[in-house]
């Protein structure tokens, strides 16, 4: 059953949030591994976001339910960093940041295909399915030009790494919904990041021969801080608000921003695929995320309690905020979205 029919206010304003997060990530990943090798890369964001993270995981009791749920912590983090971080960093040594953006935007895909193997078929809605393929067509309208799919075998074995990374993330909000929904997640957030930091450094120190340059070393300081500690943290709210199948959606939004970017910082031109694209984009996204309903999210949130904000500690690690009977750990719906103030400084 699909607890999470509507897109709320405060979705809109995370899946707004994680767009833009991440998709300036290309941008730092490419700049990073111009002087750092993919696995510094890797221990490096993850290690910065973890001790960003520390001392409000600390403040805040997390880490001891975290730590009893470790094995499904460890399997987080490897779907979500240890791969993915690994296999993109590889991959933007081989292919243009496009070609990367439209590839990663088929988590969306991934997502209904594991949902529907999940027994769910609220995927299958006419409007939503039409939604997720509008979608995927503006991505690549956005994308496409001359130069973007290379040839070579270096290049076919980049693309399989892009799309098992694609893979990899949508595995990933089925086990926070499920399997992780109780705990607090800056205590998850923290011990996956710091588990696949360390298990990174012995191979970034290994790999890393050259001095990194100044450039390479603020991308992968900005990396480790905005797009890796503070993108999680949102990452985590946008499932529990809206669910781990309409999650994903913020990666067709990816490489627009990515490209939107490039645009006002680097005078990039404006291309008529952008300006066709992204129209197209947003009404896709907007089609999968609610099934073209209007005030279907007034009618959804009708009667239910105001969501009580809170430090992650306060809910304790038996999960009081999902109360019993009330479904699936993943369908505890809004109440469990003030997790977004889990001890991280401007939450509300």
């Amino acid at each position: 059953m699909n607890a999470h029919p509507v897109f709320t206010r405060r979705g809109w304003i995370l899946f707004a949030v994680m767009a833009f997060v991440w998709g300036i990530t290309y941008l730092f990943i490419k700049e990073a591994v111009g002087s750092f090798t993919p696995p510094a890369v890797v221990a490096g964001r993850t290690l910065l976001g973890g001790l960003v993270l520390l001392p409000f995981a600390i403040r805040s009791g997390a880490l001891r339910p975290a730590l009893k749920l470790w094995p499904w912590v460890l399997a987080f983090g490897a779907v979500e960093m240890a791969g993915p971080f690994l296999l993109l960093s590889h991959a933007e040594t081989q292919l243009p940041s496009g070609l990367t953006g439209l590839l990663v935007a088929t988590v969306p895909l991934f997502a209904v295909i594991i949902a529907l193997m999940r027994g769910d078929r609220s995927a299958l809605a006419p409007v939503r399915l039409g939604g997720l393929v509008l979608g995927f067509i503006g991505v690549a309208v956005v994308v496409a030009g001359p130069g973007l799919f290379p040839h070579g075998g270096s290049s076919v074995v980049a693309i399989g790494e892009i799309l098992l990374t694609a893979l990899l993330y949508a595995i990933a909000p089925f086990i926070i919904a499920y399997k992780l929904s109780e705990v607090p997640s800056i205590g998850t957030i923290t011990l996956a990041l710091f588990a696949i930091g360390i298990a990174y450094l012995p191979a970034a120190l290994l790999t890393q021969h050259e001095m990194p340059s100044v450039r390479s070393t603020v991308s992968l300081v900005l990396l480790g801080v905005v797009c890796t500690a503070v993108a999680f943290v949102c990452f985590f709210a946008l499932i529990r608000e809206v669910g781990p199948v309409r999650a994903p959606l913020f990666t067709y939004i990816n490489p627009i921003v990515a490209i939107a970017l490039g645009t006002i910082l680097l005078s990039e031109p404006v291309t008529v695929g952008l300006l066709v694209g992204f129209p197209i984009v947003l009404i896709g996204c907007w089609l999968a995320a609610t099934g073209g309903r209007l005030r279907a999210a007034d009618q959804a949130t009708a009667g239910l309690p105001d969501p009580v904000v809170g430090l992650p500690g306060d809910e304790g690690p038996s999960g009081a905020a999902h109360p019993p009977g009330a479904g699936a750990p993943g369908d505890a719906g809004p109440a469990r979205s003030a997790e977004l103030a889990d001890g991280v400084p401007g939450s509300d």
